[in-house]
């Protein structure tokens, strides 16, 4: 430790253990080193934030390099600057006394500069007889050279984060507009679907964004928004898929019966001799290739309003993560007596996110379905042939749940 380069402030200021470690820190920069001082301001102003400065502070600190006259911050020159208080505050735009110590203070603890106190606390210099200064009582701005990497580090950083957060933000936006414009056409144009549901979950996710959000509940609820959004556009091609399909059967002369989709108890085989029957009239895929756009899972926030029973099967009663959801699947499966081979080839064709929530939905109507396991490989069968999807059933449980709620209520 270079002992003789440690000072303590005047009188009733405290010293502390981080104030002597600063001190020796810019006491060991490196012969001949020097930075441009304004661009080390400007580095500490795009980092103010993560320094913990206010506007005022960096006012401050820009009156202070004022009174160093080089451009340059340069190790074996004299670092510290002396201006009075009186000078200081109209440098600082006539700032007031009280204020302008009160973020001198704030300076020194962000440890961009040093107290280099005399005896009596005032600031001055002693000057050789050729005027070059001896020795000076005031701030050091020793920190600053000494920290120019770390503040430019720093800035880009807060910049970066910037980035990030505009992009989030732009993206957010547009996802918002999306849903809201699909959801109202879907609904113009009278297109099947739960759309007052779809509506009721778009209201909740802008709720849930605050007035001023920071980055990470943007992305969170853009996330969820995007999700969403895939979701409509995903009930929205199969519509118009469907037609494309009646169209061309018309013009080929074929007549195919198109009923809405079953009931739960129509899904379920309701022995295992009518599970092998219907088995065997149906064409058995081989091994179900994953399609990406099946194994886009679905928000977590939203699997669990719509499936709150799941939750008791997670680590101490809850469930935080995916890998929660899917380790309670796991249990829940083995309960409701699904094979693991049924589990398995929904984890092949839906994705294991998408099996889960499937479990998970099973599991919350347990009491409706005679067969879990045929009840599974069904929905399986069907997710392979692109002609089921989570969405709805989630948002039917959703629906569901939030009229239970209101009769409780």
């Amino acid at each position: 430790m270079q002992i003789g380069n440690v000072t303590t402030p005047f009188g009733r200021r405290p010293m502390s253990l981080a104030l002597v470690k600063g001190q020796v820190k810019a006491a060991e920069i490196k012969s001949g080193k020097t930075a441009d001082k304004w661009k080390i301001f400007r580095d500490v102003s795009e980092a103010k934030s993560v320094l913990g400065l206010g506007d005022r502070a960096i006012t401050v600190l820009d009156a202070l390099l004022t009174f160093y006259p080089h451009i340059e911050l340069a190790e074996g020159q004299s670092l510290v600057v002396f201006p009075s208080n009186a000078q200081l505050s109209v440098r600082a735009h006539g700032i007031a006394g009280t204020t302008l110590r009160r973020h001198l203070a704030a300076l020194v603890d962000a440890g961009l500069i040093h107290r280099h106190d005399s005896p009596n606390g005032k600031r001055y210099a002693h000057r050789t007889k050729s005027g070059e200064i001896e020795k000076a009582f005031g701030f050091s701005l020793a920190p600053l050279l000494a920290r120019v990497e770390e503040f430019a580090q720093l800035a880009q950083q807060v910049a970066e984060e910037r980035r990030v957060f505009k992009r989030a933000k732009e993206a957010l936006s547009i996802c918002r507009r999306d849903v809201r414009k699909l959801i109202t056409a879907a609904i113009d144009e009278g297109a099947d679907g739960d759309w007052e549901a779809i509506e009721a979950m778009y209201v909740a996710l802008r709720a849930r964004l605050p007035r001023a959000p920071n980055r990470v509940e943007t992305e969170a609820v853009l996330e969820e928004m995007t999700m969403l959004r895939d979701e409509i556009v995903n009930i929205l091609e199969m519509q118009i898929n469907s037609q494309k399909t009646d169209g061309n059967d018309v013009q080929n002369g074929c007549h195919i019966q198109n009923s809405k989709p079953e009931s739960i108890h129509e899904l379920e085989p309701r022995s295992e001799k009518e599970q092998g029957e219907r088995l065997a009239q149906e064409p058995q895929p081989t091994k179900p290739e994953p399609v990406t756009d099946r194994k886009k899972s679905f928000p977590l926030g939203m699997v669990l309003r719509a499936c709150p029973q799941i939750a008791d099967f997670g680590p101490g009663g809850a469930i935080s993560h995916w890998r929660d959801l899917m380790g309670a699947a796991v249990v829940v499966r083995s309960m409701l007596g699904v094979s693991p081979s049924a589990y398995q080839e929904a984890c092949e064709v839906m994705g294991p996110e998408n099996a889960a929530i499937a479990i998970a939905c099973i599991l919350e109507r347990a009491g409706h379905i005679k067969s879990a396991g045929g009840y599974l490989r069904d929905l399986t069968r069907r997710a392979a042939r692109d002609e089921f999807g989570l969405g709805p059933m989630l948002m039917a449980l959703m629906r569901a749940n939030a009229g239970e709620a209101r009769k409780l209520a």
